[in-house]
């Protein structure tokens, strides 16, 4: 029996400055120039309650954050090796992103505590692609 392929995204319009960014190894975020928060999944308008404003700019944030919550897989899809962990990171100049941690050998709750401080790391998967993953930050 073969493996399925992993599965991959494909960047639109709207979010071809992020997957741009990821290749030069860069974290893009978006931010609302009216209401000053910056927020993730990209989109042409401010996703917070009572501000909506289209008047939205890319920048580039320091690509850290802290661990928000995770959960340890144990039987996930096929082409992605068991355990791993999905995690939801929240990023230092504001945004969650729903990732997978890198560099964990063997993952525990002990191994990851709740607020502890990630960083990303940049997965080149091809040419055209790269993908973010975090890791905790060591020491």
């Amino acid at each position: 029996m073969t493996t399925p392929a992993r599965p991959l995204p494909a960047p639109t319009p709207e979010t071809r400055e992020y997957w741009d960014g990821l290749k030069r190894h860069e974290l893009r975020l978006q931010r609302c120039r009216a209401c000053s928060r910056a927020y993730f999944y990209p989109r042409p308008f401010c996703p917070y309650p009572g501000c909506h404003s289209q008047d939205v700019e890319w920048f580039t944030a320091s690509g850290r954050g802290n661990l928000a919550s995770y959960v340890i897989v144990h039987r996930g899809h096929p082409a992605f090796g068991t355990p791993y962990v999905l995690a939801v990171v929240e990023m230092t100049e504001g945004g969650r992103m729903m990732t997978n941690l890198s560099g964990i050998d063997d993952p525990t709750p002990e191994a990851l505590p709740v607020g502890a401080e990630m960083e990303i790391d940049f997965e080149d998967v091809n040419d055209a692609l790269t993908l973010p993953s975090w890791r905790l930050v060591k020491g």
